[in-house]
């Protein structure tokens, strides 16, 4: 193997671009802000809202409750002073006035429309004013200015007004809303502040996700970021407000409180936070709230203890700057990857982390990908084409740092990503550490049908912190774990290889961490060809996973997770359903929404197989030509294929395409094209694994034994526990290679050994002891056909027999042929599961 190197290089980051220090100066208002996957930015620097909510306050004669604007001045100078950027308004439409007083201070603010105010109106009709016109002029009266951070149409919706009217009837209210807030003001950011007795609402339509959230937990405010974060997917999540009352708490332990609640909403990667709030003067529903006092200073604006702590927290996020970051490797392999890899280096010199290197792996690449790499002064390695895996080995072999991050050539990094995924390292004890990866924007429209189509880059989570599975265009490791697991398996030259990792990772007993915030920009393939190709080199990977971890799949050839998949692009699932945890009258002060597993029978249709399925109905439809009962197939293939269209459309209809309003036929072009990708998908799977030996009528083991019943009574003089008996046998079994399954809590039996798609061979034991260390084993072992292989069997057998009774010799020779080719499959897997069986007890006797 021909190896060349380049010298490496460490990198700190240069002065002019640390995000930490270049954010948008105080009172330079000459961009709105935007959003880019889980951050806020204002032009190219990145904007931490570090906030307080302001108001609501006593009305004056004219009802006005921002009237006096001497206040709002000093107020808003104060809170400038000790280092905030934003304000929550949270119950009342602001006066441009008060918009113009923060803009003089640099202070971003959070415009609350108050659509909660309304809602009651839905019930009761009669009266009603026009809701939407409502907000239009609201937003009307303020719209583009500059000091607006975004329009929060509602807070909190009252929990026992939403059960009433079911989640889905608001969720239509608030779209609607905010259809009417962008109609009047494009580029404002529209986010609702949402709490966790609601957090059941699905909001897909938001650029911003915000919660209110109370917690005097450390550990319990954590966790619940954490399900914050995966219920806001790619969007930024900010706290809309978090505070602690200094009546009942201490103004002292008010302060504490504030500041590890501040570090930790940065820390769990939130873009903000608002503290509840400046002052403890508080008016609401027509007098002075006496008995909270949740503000950073008294209603005479002294500060209090809070306030310092606050500006010290604020001043030090998203980490405080004196940590000790870990060295980190990032390391980057490409195969030809010139088109794209120059946006990659590009960023990876905009990282924001103080100690770490970039290995650039060049796998055989025929293109200028090494002389682009070796302008960016990056260690590059180059090699033969050897495969991915062995790339990305070559690169743990080099690395200097304690942890190896790993980005594909078509993505990369955000500023921040090292930050976050070091950050878990430090506080976790996680072998690896995986985030999201976010389709960038601007890719044209194929990338962002397949953004929206299946066979992404998923990560599957355990819990909301721990991972089951992270992929590979973002996933780092301790260098340690990675070697004495002997880094990555070299027949994965593809796809596949991140998969190997975790599970072997997790076999060794170590676990996998997910951090929302170690975000990368991925690009999705811009052509359908290219989908194509890459779906199919997904499939092959799948037979070779299924080869080497054949226990992680199941009779049909597909991998069963124990987690839940996260991402876009999956297919909707007819008989699809979902509970509301709601408590007892509604009570629970946390209600979330409970996706329900989809039953076999609804799953089927997503399946690669349906396909073969489609064919089968197709052929016996044909054949009804030469045997007209056969045209019962017909109906059946209608409902198979429009079972397969039916999901394929809704899926386009409920893909979310970023971007500027687009046109009717625009819309429809894009969701047509989504559409047909939800069809293409798994017929590219199905091609790439049965391509590569991945089907359904694979066998199991060897056919020694004859497929009948056996029963064994063994004596031994050696005692030994029944279930370490049983785990003796279950470790046999698997050194044989059989895919062996445990019984469950219902099951009247131990162990079995899958076949095939078609049978299995299952095992009961029973002890009896003796007494001087004496027992009696019983075993049974018998052969399990699968209800398919029955089906299948006693249907064509049925059809050979009538269609050979109306003389329809053909079809007869075809059902007789296939009733028999199901026959001797079954039969040829039970046997292979119960030579295993067989095998093993041999083998268990003798040791």
């Amino acid at each position: 193997m021909e190896i060349q190197t380049s010298e490496a290089h460490s990198f700190e980051p240069a002065r002019s671009l640390r995000i930490s220090e270049c954010e948008s100066p105080p009172k330079d208002f000459s961009s709105r802000p935007g959003t880019g996957g889980k951050f806020l930015h204002i032009a190219s620097n990145r904007f931490w809202v570090r906030g307080v909510t302001y108001g609501a306050f006593r009305p004056d004669a004219a009802g006005n409750e921002y009237s006096d604007l001497d206040i709002i001045e000093k107020d808003f100078a104060q809170m400038a002073a000790n280092g905030l950027n934003a304000v929550r308004i949270p119950h009342t439409m602001p006066p441009r006035s008060l918009l113009d007083a923060a803009q003089r201070h640099g202070l971003r603010v959070m415009v609350g429309l108050a659509a909660e105010q309304c809602v009651g109106f839905l019930i009761d009709k009669k009266g009603a004013p026009d809701i939407e016109e409502w907000v239009r002029a609201k937003v009307r009266a303020c719209s583009g200015h500059p000091a607006i951070l975004c329009y929060a149409i509602g807070n909190e919706i009252p929990a026992p007004t939403v059960r009433w009217l079911g989640r889905r009837r608001i969720e239509r209210y608030l779209e609607s809303l905010c259809r009417a807030i962008k109609a009047e003001d494009p580029a404002g950011l529209v986010t609702y502040v949402n709490y966790p007795t609601t957090e059941y609402l699905q909001l897909p339509f938001l650029d911003i996700i915000s919660f209110n959230v109370y917690l005097e937990s450390p550990e319990c405010f954590s966790a619940y970021l954490a399900r914050l974060q995966n219920i806001a997917g790619d969007r930024p999540l900010i706290m809309s407000e978090i505070g602690l009352d200094s009546l009942r708490h201490g103004e002292k332990t008010q302060a504490r409180s504030l500041d590890w609640q501040i570090r930790r909403t940065f820390a769990a990667g939130c873009a903000g936070a608002f503290i509840f709030g400046w002052t403890d003067e508080w008016h609401r529903a027509g007098a002075e709230v006496q008995d909270w006092a949740f503000g950073l200073t008294t209603r005479e604006r002294r500060p209090k203890p809070a306030l310092a702590s606050v500006t010290q927290a604020f001043r030090e996020t998203p980490f405080p700057k004196a940590l000790r970051w870990r060295r980190v490797s990032v390391i980057v392999c490409t195969y030809n990857g010139s088109r794209t890899i120059r946006e990659c280096f590009e960023a990876l010199h905009r990282l924001e982390y103080p100690n770490f290197e970039v290995i650039v792996v060049n796998d055989g690449s025929t293109d200028s990908t090494p002389a682009i790499a070796r302008a960016y002064g990056f260690h590059v390695i180059s090699t033969r084409n050897h495969g991915l895996s062995h790339a990305r080995n070559m690169g743990l072999k080099a690395a200097q740092g304690e942890i190896v991050a790993y980005i594909d050539d078509d993505a990369y990094p955000d500023p921040h990503w090292l930050t976050y995924l070091a950050w878990t390292f430090m506080t976790t004890s996680h072998a690896g550490v995986g985030g999201p990866n976010i389709p960038p924007p601007g890719q044209g429209s194929v990338a962002e049908c397949v953004s929206n189509a299946p066979g992404g880059p998923v990560h599957v989570l355990l819990s909301d912190e721990e991972a089951e599975h992270i992929p590979g265009c973002n996933m780092a490791f301790r260098k340690a774990a990675l070697q004495e697991i002997g880094g990555f398996d070299p027949q994965f030259r593809a796809a596949g290889d991140d998969v190997d990792v975790c599970w072997r990772l997790q076999q060794k007993g170590r676990t996998l961490g997910y951090n929302s915030a170690a975000m990368v920009w991925h690009h999705r393939r811009d052509t359908v060809a290219a989908y194509w190709k890459q779906q199919v080199g997904y499939g092959k990977a799948e037979a070779l996973l299924e080869e080497k971890w054949p226990e992680k799949y199941n009779a049909a050839g597909h991998v069963t997770w124990a987690g839940r998949v996260y991402g876009n692009g999956h297919t909707f699932v007819l008989g699809h359903a979902s509970r509301i945890y709601y408590g007892i009258w509604g009570k629970a002060p946390f209600q979330s929404l409970y996706e329900r597993a989809p039953s076999t029978f609804f799953s089927l249709p997503l399946m690669p197989e349906w396909y073969l399925v489609i064919l089968a109905l197709a052929w016996l439809s044909a054949l009804s030509a030469l045997w007209p009962p056969l045209f019962f197939a017909s109906p059946l293939l209608a409902l198979a294929v429009g079972a397969h269209l039916t999901q394929a459309v809704l899926s386009g209809a409920r893909a979310s395409f970023s971007g500027p309003p687009r046109s009717f036929v625009q819309q429809l072009k894009l969701r047509g094209l989504t559409a047909f990708l939800h069809l293409l998908q798994p017929l590219a799977r199905l091609w790439g694994r049965l391509s590569s030996g991945l089907t359904p009528w694979r066998g199991g083991g060897s056919p020694v034994a004859f497929p009948w019943p056996r029963k064994f009574a063994l004596w031994t003089e050696r005692w030994q526990d029944p279930e370490e008996r049983l785990h003796s046998i279950e470790t046999a079994l698997r050194a044989e290679g059989a895919v062996v399954s445990r019984g469950g809590d219902y099951d009247r039996w131990d162990l079995a050994v899958r076949g095939g798609l078609f049978s299995a061979a299952r095992l009961l034991m029973a002890v009896e002891d003796h007494g001087g260390g004496s027992q009696l084993v019983r075993i049974r072992a018998w052969p399990s056909f699968s209800p398919i292989a029955l089906l299948l069997c006693f249907l064509s057998a049925g059809l050979s027999l009538q269609s050979g009774l109306d003389s329809a010799r053909l079809v007869s020779g075809i059902c007789a042929g296939t009733a028999l080719f199901v026959a001797v499959r079954a039969l040829i897997e039970a046997a292979g599961g119960l030579s295993s069986i067989l095998s093993a007890i041999e083998k268990t006797q003798k040791a």
